[in-house]
């Protein structure tokens, strides 16, 4: 197994001309704006990219990035699995653009929430119409205990169901990636 390397802003911002750039979000956070270069394979599609990527990985360096950090991370140790040595970007996509470094947005491509800021809109508002909906119904106050403890089992394994769902929307997949288009440009 290959150890994965953290790269801070800065470093990566430095030697971007260098790397290889995997963007792991869903294509309408992609969309919204990604690190100039940077290519987008969304998470799950992962695995069918191995072989190119073990191909980049070979040539130059892989830098792995997201809006946190959190999901690169995960596409590293996937990676590490399979031999593929790959770096993720400390603070992802949000602390490269607190530090003014640019970012890329397609021409006519529309500003999509990051599914963090979509996550904390979808849950609170969950747990609002329980609560409001438990005065009249009381156990509709269990739609709010459940979103809680899933929050909770998503704080504690570093997944988030609602997130996965809530990529499936329409406004999250303005087009689909060309996984096959992505794939070819990373084997040039």
């Amino acid at each position: 197994m290959t150890a994965t390397t953290v790269l801070a802003p800065e470093q990566a911002h430095a030697r971007l001309h260098e790397l290889t750039v995997i963007d792991v979000r869903t294509p309408g956070e992609y969309a919204s704006g990604h690190l100039p270069g940077a290519h987008n394979v969304p998470l799950d599609h992962l695995d069918q990219a191995l072989s190119a990527f073990r191909s980049v990985a070979d040539r130059g360096d892989l830098l792995v990035v997201c809006a946190s950090g959190a999901r690169s991370a995960r596409a590293c140790e996937r990676l590490a699995e399979h031999g593929i040595t790959a770096a993720t970007l400390s603070g992802g996509t949000s602390a490269w653009t607190q530090l003014g470094h640019d970012i890329h947005r397609p021409a006519g491509a529309r500003a999509v929430w990051a599914m963090e800021r979509q996550v904390r809109l979808a849950a609170g508002s969950i747990v609002l119409a329980g609560l409001a909906a438990g005065r009249q119904w009381p156990r509709a106050r269990l739609l709010s205990a459940g979103i809680a403890g899933g929050l909770v089992f998503s704080a504690l394994t570093d997944t988030c169901g609602m997130a996965r769902v809530l990529a499936k929307l329409p406004h999250n997949r303005p087009r689909a990636t060309d996984l096959d288009a992505t794939l070819a440009a990373l084997a040039e």
